[in-house]
């Protein structure tokens, strides 16, 4: 049931904000379906290998993940907008 699904995991059409724990730089995506997908606007797909990472990730939690050039972290820190918590069950 969306009403018991905790405020604090990323879900489809959260927006978060993550900190890439190596270099420090702090980004900010909403986790879309890949027909509204636009990097430009920050709108990530869940098809994407960091969209695929974020889901179900909580606040705080550190996501790790392999890329060509090593393994890349990137910390939760926080859920700017969660349709559950919000009542939006219709997105």
């Amino acid at each position: 049931d969306p009403a018991d699904v905790p405020k604090d995991v990323i879900t489809m059409n959260s927006k978060v904000r993550v900190t890439d724990t190596q270099s420090g730089e702090t980004m900010t995506y909403t986790l879309v379906f890949p027909s509204a997908a636009n990097i430009s606007e920050n709108r990530l797909s869940i098809l994407a290998p960091l969209g695929m990472a974020l889901l179900g990730y909580r606040k705080g939690d550190i996501i790790e993940w392999p890329v060509p050039g090593g393994v890349r972290k990137l910390k939760v820190d926080e859920i700017i907008y969660q349709p559950e918590a919000a009542g939006d069950y219709h997105l």
